[in-house]
């Protein structure tokens, strides 16, 4: 299999947020994807992930697909409007 980073996906998985960066860990998720929610989009899916890991297709194309999956599946976590880290962090906190 390919360990082979990409840009992190984000998906809702029970009550966190899981980023998945790599395609051991879209196995990972597919893994443990509920048996009564496989269908036909899961199994292409699986299919060109295997098919990814063989290098038979593009790493890329498995990410976006397993994106729209997840966009389907309504677990596509969207993370806007985080804090953010522009100056230098060297404000003191109480006493200290």
């Amino acid at each position: 299999m390919s360990s082979t980073r990409f840009d992190p996906i984000l998906l809702h998985r029970q009550h966190i947020i899981d980023e998945v960066t790599c395609l051991d860990e879209i196995f990972d998720v597919l893994d443990g994807w509920p048996e009564d929610k496989r269908g036909l989009a899961y199994d292409t899916l699986l299919k060109a992930c295997r098919d990814a890991a063989n290098g038979r297709f593009p790493l890329s194309a498995a990410r976006e697909n397993f994106r729209r999956f997840l966009n389907m599946a309504g677990v596509l976590a969207k993370v806007e409007g985080g804090p953010k880290f522009d100056g230098p962090m060297n404000h003191q906190i109480g006493n200290a």
